[in-house]
């Protein structure tokens, strides 16, 4: 194996070509916006919506427990499992139900989604069962016939990069102190991220949608990684300021290959995942990019940067040093 990206793929970084894996991923994105409207439904609120995303586990993504906690037969847990290709629900008080994912349209998997809830004694539907900001948004889950690609390899590749990313950005994020997001896996645009946020207030007009205001009521710099869709084909590493402050496009970037894109009035950081893969040191080279972008958007929106200092997750120096039993 020599050169390029398949030079480096020994590092453990698959090929994720979009077309390659295409009606899979849309397939898969439909699947997880099923299980987020009800992680939606059920769980308690917190702000800038941190109680929906997904968290990665050590065999795919979950919900995580969520339910009533005054009343244990109402817990549970929906987890996707990518390595042997089924859902799970499970209750706080032991019920189960299970079942494939392979070979399954939308309509198929929320059918007997429904049935599982109903079996484990679940009462929570999600407000809305039709796909969120997709081109099929009009349409039910459970009318859904078209979306039934499911390539188990290619699933699992997701997942794996997923993993990886998901400890890229653990990295990433242990270097601030200030207010800081997990870092989750949206089911709305299928990505993962680590958002940093300011104390500022941010004025959003009376226009904007309830969703839109919660996620940005504060100043943020928002990194994390995305499967690409039909409008950006590529699975790429990603970074943007929130409001964004005058002249951020015309800050270097590093990698070589990491970019500004307009995103229609706003400018994105982006390095893409196959130009990632052709550096000798993947792992250096996106947290040096996070680190820019971060530093561009923070500098430009006159943050502290003194303030919030973490090295290695470590904010008192003397700490760095710990004495072992």
């Amino acid at each position: 194996m020599t050169g390029g990206a398949e030079g480096n793929a020994g590092s453990g970084w698959p090929e994720l070509p979009y077309d390659s894996w295409r009606d899979t991923l849309a397939t898969v994105h439909r699947f997880a916006q099923l299980v987020g409207k009800i992680r939606l439904a059920a769980a308690p609120r917190r702000n800038h919506w941190w109680n929906v995303p997904f968290h990665v586990t050590g065999r795919g993504i979950t919900t995580r427990p969520m339910g009533d906690p005054g009343s244990v037969e109402s817990m549970f847990t929906i987890d996707f499992d990518f390595l042997d290709h089924r859902l799970d629900l499970t209750t706080v008080v032991g019920r189960r139900w299970a079942f494939p994912l392979a070979g399954r349209s939308v309509a198929d998997f929320s059918r007997e989604l429904t049935r599982g809830l109903a079996a484990v004694g679940v009462t929570v539907r999600p407000a809305r069962p039709h796909p969120f900001d997709l081109p099929d948004a009009r349409r039910p889950f459970a009318e859904d016939d078209e979306h039934a690609t499911y390539d188990a390899a290619a699933v699992t590749r997701y997942w794996q990069t997923l993993s990886r990313v998901n400890l890229l950005l653990e990295e990433f994020a242990g270097n601030w102190a200030g207010k800081t997001s997990p870092v989750h896996h949206f089911w709305h645009t299928l990505d993962i991220a680590v958002t940093r946020i300011s104390d500022r207030h941010v004025d959003l007009g009376p226009d904007v949608d309830p969703v839109t205001r919660e996620a940005y009521s504060r100043e943020l710099i928002s990194s994390g990684f995305w499967f690409g869709d039909d409008t950006f084909p590529e699975a790429a590493f990603y970074s943007y300021t929130a409001p964004e402050p005058a002249g951020l496009a015309d800050e270097p970037l590093h990698p070589v290959g990491a970019r500004w894109t307009d995103r229609g009035g706003s400018h994105l950081a982006v390095l893409t995942y196959d130009d990632a893969r052709r550096l000798p040191d993947l792992r250096g080279a996106v947290l040096d990019f996070y680190e820019r972008a971060f530093q561009a958007g923070a500098s430009r929106a006159g943050w502290d940067l003194s303030r919030d200092v973490s090295v290695d997750g470590i904010t008192d120096p003397r700490a760095g040093t710990p004495h072992r039993p």
